[in-house]
């Protein structure tokens, strides 16, 4: 664990936000705003902690690096110990984290290995951080009545994918991940809404990242085409500030909504 920063100022308490994946693409985005937004940012990523990197974070703010997988359930436990060293506490979620297959097969082609590996990180790992983190949040809120709270004493937001609602058939492990995943938000809001916790998801189109690279000739084609109304690639900046949005604690009514960022290309057009 790596922790820097400034403390934040005694007459405000910074909520503490834990973003799995934070250290680069969306990600990244996500972490950038959430410091300038004033969160403590606990990151979760799999590769050494990069100094330089975060250096410039602590010019933003707090933040805390763990070095672990979303998949290993040890690496769960070991995160929300870390957070809560650092922080002494913990108020949002962002499963972020996830991969794209290490191949683009025809689902005919594809084999179990790849599966494993994508639902695996895409799915079981955020499904299970979010019971651990949900259980902790339930224990921090203690005797309070939920329907009392001006505000949620938890939020949790999901990054899917357009790809839960639209068909490729060369990754079709990880559409059926981000299927899952939007699924997953429906169960945890309807569970958690009575502890007090809201969980959403925000549904990213097609975001210009690393992931996105190897394709960027063939969506540009695709833009060109018109297959968003938005001609345009989407930035991190664009899912962070939906992200932004739902940890405001200004919707506390609001549970297992989705906010897609995607240029419009989830309208059904003819």
């Amino acid at each position: 664990m790596q922790s820097t920063g400034n403390p934040p100022a005694p007459d405000r308490i910074a909520p503490v936000t834990i973003v799995t994946g934070g250290s680069r693409g969306i990600g990244l985005g996500i972490t950038r705003r959430l410091l300038a937004d004033g969160h403590r940012i606990a990151v979760l990523a799999t590769r050494p902690a990069p100094g330089p990197l975060l250096a410039a974070l602590a010019d933003l703010g707090e933040v805390t690096y763990v070095q672990g997988s979303v998949a290993e359930p040890d690496d769960h436990l070991r995160l929300i110990e870390s957070t809560l060293e650092a922080f002494g506490r913990i108020d949002n979620l962002v499963n972020n984290a996830g991969v794209a297959p290490l191949v683009r097969d025809d689902i005919l082609d594809a084999g179990p290995e790849s599966y494993d590996r994508v639902m695996t990180i895409n799915l079981r790992g955020p499904y299970f951080l979010t019971q651990a983190v949900a259980r902790h949040l339930i224990v921090q809120r203690g005797d309070v009545d939920p329907l009392t709270l001006a505000r949620p004493c938890g939020s949790i937001v999901n990054v899917s994918s357009v790809s839960a609602t639209h068909v490729s058939l060369n990754r079709g492990e990880y559409c059926l991940s981000k299927a899952g995943v939007a699924m997953a938000t429906q169960l945890w809001a309807a569970r958690l809404a009575p502890e007090g916790i809201v969980v959403n998801e925000v549904r990213p189109g097609v975001i210009a990242t690393d992931m996105t690279a190897e394709v960027r000739d063939r969506y540009d084609e695709l833009f060109t085409q018109g297959v968003a109304p938005m001609r345009r690639w989407g930035q991190p900046r664009d899912v962070a500030g939906a992200v932004s949005l739902l940890l405001a604690g200004d919707m506390p009514y609001s549970t297992g909504d989705i906010i897609h960022v995607d240029g419009g290309m989830h309208i059904p057009t003819l």
